[in-house]
């Protein structure tokens, strides 16, 4: 009697079976839970899961067929884990392993099954992956598509590994990128500070010379101005001593000179507006008469400033009368406050 029931119940669901599998694979497993990507790492340490959890196999025959056709009727096909159609089939074909529904069944749903595999390999779930290839393998240890599932997991992970590898590589060949950038950047800088300490301290040098130049050309003209003093005044104690012998000949006898006139020189215009003072040393001879006959410049200071002056003024000199010529020098001053 149970075998009778057992037969003419899945006969039943068929049609419903077969539409929910085509729904549930049309909705891109939308009833499935959400299982996220693991790393390469992860899933090949994970152990797989069993085809058929512990619980799955501890309910019986009734509890098995009504679970099934509550996770049809839910579009619960493969997933989630322990609480889909597959296993509950797979259970009941352990427990009634000649029902020709129960295998007729599975039979329906395994391709959405491989299906299932397949895109949990695409989105790298591995585990998911491995758990429904273990369905697969227990509905149909000879399934075509099985030994290409597994090795497609085998391929997969070991890319997913390598990828890893590859991006930890990328990752350490741009922090090792980054930190040469780094130093060289760092070597630029300090490079760029010497530079520019070498520049300031080559300015600095500059700088120095030519302040000292500055200052040893300020000496040089300081130490001219003072020679040429000292020059000005021994010229000028000089001219003095040169005269006095011939004015103490000329006074020793009858042709000591008497100045009758002797008007001051012209100042030239242009020493006059630029207020330049000096001093023009003359040599002069008085005739018999009196009067200047020749005269010329022996020293003057500045040069050719007041020479013209200084001769046209000692020219128009008179003296008294001497018994014979007299030669003699005076010194003229032109100052401009005088």
């Amino acid at each position: 009697m149970l075998s009778n029931t057992l037969s003419a119940r899945p006969r039943l669901w068929l049609p419903l079976l077969l539409t929910l599998a085509i729904a549930a694979c049309s909705k891109d497993e939308t009833a499935a839970p959400a299982t996220t990507g693991q790393p390469a790492a992860t899933a090949e340490a994970a152990p797989p899961p069993p085809a058929v959890s512990a619980e799955v196999q501890a309910m019986n025959v009734d509890q098995l067929r009504d679970a099934a056709t509550n996770a049809l009727r839910e579009n619960r096909i493969y997933a989630p884990g322990g609480n889909n159609a597959m296993e509950y089939y797979l259970a009941l074909r352990d427990k009634l392993p000649t029902d020709p529904a129960v295998t007729s069944a599975l039979t329906d749903l395994l391709p959405y099954t491989v299906i299932a595999a397949e895109q949990s390999i695409a989105r790298e779930e591995f585990t998911e992956a491995q758990r429904l290839a273990a369905i697969i393998e227990k509905a149909d240890a000879k399934a075509p598509s099985l030994p290409r599932l597994k090795q497609s997991i085998a391929s997969s992970q070991q890319a997913v590994a390598q990828r890893a590898l590859d991006t930890e590589a990328r990752t350490k060949a741009a922090e090792e990128t980054r930190v040469k950038d780094q130093q060289r950047l760092a070597q630029q800088a300090e490079q760029q500070k010497a530079t520019e300490a070498a520049a300031a301290l080559q300015l600095a040098q500059q700088q120095e010379a030519a302040r000292q130049e500055a200052a040893r050309q300020e000496t040089a003209r300081r130490e001219a101005e003072q020679r040429e003093a000292a020059a000005r005044q021994a010229t000028a104690q000089q001219a003095p001593a040169a005269s006095a012998p011939a004015q103490a000949a000329a006074s020793t006898g009858s042709n000591q000179l008497r100045p009758i006139s002797t008007p001051a020189p012209r100042y030239p215009p242009e020493a006059l507006r630029a207020g330049t003072a000096g001093e023009v040393l003359v040599e002069f001879t008085v005739g018999t008469d009196g009067s200047v006959t020749a005269a010329r410049v022996v020293r003057a200071t500045p040069a050719r400033v007041f020479d013209r002056e200084a001769v046209a003024a000692a020219k128009r000199w008179r003296f008294q009368p001497v018994s014979e010529p007299v030669t003699t020098r005076r010194t003229i001053g032109f100052n401009p406050g005088g």
